[in-house]
């Protein structure tokens, strides 16, 4: 053996081959966190909404949307709300983005008069076109 010279610089070539065990371990942890922490990033108020038929809609502005439960209770956006209350904060927040959507995101087991009473309150806040979210029919 020469000096300066390796057990791995004598009659060594170029390994030719690309070891890919790490990568797909890498890729199988990377799969497994995005399948654990995907459903954890869905926001809002949990509701089982009604299916249908209908495309997607493509939005460029949030909306505000309107969330009744199955029994009841009321939400604008994430946060609880009495209904007393959901006409006079409407009121405020068109003001502020007068062209702003509203969405209804309705339980399947809402009873239709608390959604009817819900329509009309936001028809007596000036608000004239009402989205009703839905879940693709499966």
């Amino acid at each position: 053996m020469w000096a300066g010279q390796s057990k791995w610089d004598r009659d060594s070539e170029p390994m030719g081959e690309i070891n890919v065990t790490p990568l797909v371990d890498v890729m199988l942890v990377l799969l497994i966190i995005f399948m654990v922490t995907a459903p954890l990033l869905t926001q809002g108020v949990n509701v089982d909404l009604p299916d249908s038929e209908s495309p997607a809609m493509q939005q460029n502005v949030e909306p505000l949307v309107v969330t009744i439960q199955a029994d009841g209770q009321i939400y604008m956006q994430d946060h609880a709300i009495a209904i007393e209350q959901l006409a006079p904060r409407i009121e405020a927040m068109r003001q502020q983005k007068p062209g702003l959507p509203v969405f209804i995101r309705g339980d399947a087991k809402t009873p239709y008069g608390r959604v009817a009473e819900v329509m009309s309150l936001l028809e007596t806040s000036g608000i004239r076109k009402v989205g009703l979210v839905t879940e693709p029919h499966r």
